[in-house]
């Protein structure tokens, strides 16, 4: 009886973990460079968006560096100013709310204790105000309308931290959004398919250099020759067939410069027969 208990909180431990990792992948965009995100873009009435930032590297102690700025102004004796901008497509993304959060757990609940929230102005810069000192473990930017943040920083989320000093601005480093809206037309959601020669093809995106596309199987085996895929065109024909069984399937845009652009919908799926 004793075996079967401790067998039943072990599973309900793990769905709950599952659920919460599930949650913190919604609530936050992925926040590594830009070979291992998702992204779309396309019309910039588009209210679907994730976010990706500038490369900075934390101190030993996890915490990421303050920049340097011009101080739009001043924060009360005793408090802190934190300061930054959010970009889209290298111009000013206005209108996109931030949070600066005291604590924040990547598993239940995401941001907590004491908070701070701003939105960027027209020139996509953020001011948040008079902020009592320490560590701050989660600074998030917001995209648009959207369920998705992000950490104004790259790399490892857990290291993502903030120390806000007395009688200082803290400069974050620039965050830079990428939209949900890129059109995937093929394979299509919901669809069964043959497993031999199948086309991977999408909408072009404006201002799209380079596509990278990645299949994940559900169930099966994952082909890693397609996960993220560089293709310069808006197509790509499958050169090994897909074992039977469900895929998920995801496309990435980006500049140039390598600046991720958009991303298609994360839940599109489709059977292979």
């Amino acid at each position: 009886m004793r075996l079967r208990s401790e067998t039943l909180l072990t599973l309900i431990f793990v769905l709950a973990l599952l659920i919460g990792c599930k949650s913190f992948e919604k609530l936050t965009a992925n926040n590594a460079t830009n070979s291992n995100t998702n992204a779309k873009a396309g019309s910039s009435t588009s209210t679907s968006a994730n976010t990706e930032s500038a490369d900075v590297e934390p101190n030993e102690d996890g915490t990421i560096p303050s920049g340097t700025g011009t101080e739009k102004e001043k924060p009360a004796a005793g408090k802190g100013n934190v300061q930054g901008k959010a970009f889209f497509n290298e111009k000013p993304a206005a209108g996109v709310d931030v949070k600066l959060c005291k604590t924040f757990n990547q598993f239940f609940g995401g941001c907590g204790g004491e908070t701070f929230t701003a939105k960027t102005d027209e020139n996509g810069e953020y001011l948040i105000k008079n902020v009592p000192p320490g560590v701050y473990e989660g600074l998030t930017v917001r995209v648009f309308n959207t369920p998705y943040y992000v950490f104004a920083t790259s790399g490892i989320i857990s290291a993502a931290k903030y120390e806000i000093a007395a009688d200082k601005t803290y400069f974050a480093p620039d965050s830079h959004l990428f939209k949900n809206d890129l059109k995937l037309v093929s394979p299509k959601a919901g669809s069964r398919i043959a497993g031999d020669g199948i086309e991977v093809k999408w909408e072009p995106y404006t201002d799209a250099a380079y596509y990278k596309f990645s299949i994940h199987a559900d169930t099966g085996e994952t082909e890693y020759d397609f996960i993220n895929k560089r293709v310069d065109d808006t197509s790509y024909v499958l050169d090994k067939p897909l074992k039977p069984g469900s895929y998920r399937i995801e496309v990435d845009a980006f500049t140039a410069n390598d600046r991720k652009l958009a991303q298609s919908s994360d839940d599109i799926k489709f059977t292979v027969k």
